[in-house]
């Protein structure tokens, strides 16, 4: 894929770029946004741009490409590549912007490295950027056709028809397309994006994961209100928890997401931490629906009881199915919880079987730590399936 010149100059220099990328993809973020505001208003996550997590994200992102592009010269990254473009399609990005983020990190790039950015450095880098920019293209491409969109024309308006409050916290909104429209398909794991209007007359973007049934009319998210009335960083659940209700409408994307249940007779584990558990719920639906009869093991971790969303539907849709369980651990349980149950989820002691494929969703230490006890017990590593709410700093954090 990178030319032998580029391979060679990229592989010499990815050291430096490595230890300076978290610089240059803070630089980048604040060009851009200088020359372009609206980006910031209307496209990018300010919650995740305070907290520094998406400039923590694009750095990781970047170096793990150029590490493939060296170590692993045939093959592409497409797992990796998969999530950006599944992410990037639920925002409606274009090809276009591409050249507007080249001019801008390039810019950073120089500003950064300074003298060490000779026209043979700069060269390599080009074509490390369009090697990666023309990969996430053709796949956001890919994606809009699916859903028989023109490339970022992924927005309908939609009708909250009725709200739930399931915890302190957290609320269920079901939506209809407001056109009278068919509520396009999804898969299991899958979410959208919704657009609100904030007080300051931005229009704020976040991704909720689709909770019903794929086969229903309706669309289902629940969200979880961040508390932190100081922050950006909740700016979208504190509208969407205190402004919303029955009537209202919203702007959603066409369904996205990688982590989708893929059809298998093989034993499943889906586990889940927090509101994690929503994507998880969409599955279980699914495999109810379907009559689905290979084992199922459901683990969910909470603080209490009283905190975990959809508790009942969590337990009743594992209950539906041939062959399942459910495991619960709180870190403050009721009166009476199992003690094996109690703290964070550990699967020592929970049996896993032979050829188990799992998916997991919830914070990312819950997932590292889920996995790795999968890893232990034997669970391929390719078969197991995440997604990071936000920015994924998986690759950031190694």
């Amino acid at each position: 894929m990178l030319s032998e010149s580029s391979t060679a100059t990229v592989r010499a220099t990815l050291p430096a770029v490595g230890a300076a990328i978290g610089d240059i993809a803070d630089l980048f973020y604040r060009k851009l946004f200088d020359a372009h505001p609206e980006l910031l208003r209307d496209l990018f996550n300010r919650g995740n741009q305070a907290s520094g997590t998406q400039r923590q994200a694009l750095a990781g992102s970047i170096a793990a490409f150029a590490t493939h592009l060296i170590e692993h010269p045939d093959t592409r990254p497409d797992v990796m590549l998969g999530r950006i473009a599944n992410k990037h399609a639920s925002l409606g990005i274009t090809a276009p912007q591409y050249a507007v983020v080249h001019t801008h990190l390039f810019a950073a790039i120089a500003e950064v490295l300074g003298d060490a950015v000779t026209p043979e450095v700069a060269a390599a880098w080009d074509e490390v950027y369009w090697l990666m920019a023309n990969a996430l293209i053709s796949m956001e491409e890919r994606l809009y056709a699916q859903q028989g969109v023109v490339a970022g024309d992924v927005w309908r308006e939609w009708t909250v028809v009725s709200r739930a409050e399931e915890t302190e916290d957290v609320a269920t909104f079901r939506l209809t397309p407001s056109d009278g429209a068919p509520a396009p398909a999804f898969r299991p794991g899958q979410y959208v994006s919704l657009q609100v209007e904030l007080p300051d007359g931005a229009h704020q973007i976040r991704q909720y994961s689709l909770t019903g049934a794929p086969a229903s009319d309706l669309r289902t998210v629940t969200v979880k209100r961040v508390r932190d009335e100081g922050s950006p960083e909740g700016e979208v659940s504190r509208h969407l928890h205190t402004r919303v209700r029955e009537g209202d409408r919203l702007r959603v994307s066409a369904p996205y997401g990688d982590l989708v249940l893929h059809t298998t007779h093989a034993p499943l584990l889906l586990a889940s931490a927090g509101i994690g558990c929503t994507p998880i719920l969409s599955m279980l639906e699914h495999l109810a629906a379907e009559e689905h009869r290979a084992p199922v093991t459901v683990v969910h971790g909470d603080r209490s009881p009283a905190d975990h969303a959809l508790r009942a539907d969590h337990a009743a849709l594992t209950g539906k199915l041939h062959d399942a369980s459910a495991h619960f651990w709180y870190e403050d349980p009721e009166a009476g919880h199992p003690a094996a149950r109690t703290g964070l989820v550990d699967l020592s002691g929970l049996p896993v079987a032979s050829g188990t494929h799992a998916y997991l969703c919830g914070p990312l230490p819950f997932m590292r730590a889920v996995r790795g006890q999968l890893l232990d017990k034997g669970v391929a590593a390719s078969d197991i399936h995440y997604e990071v709410f936000g920015p994924d700093l998986w690759l950031a954090q190694g």
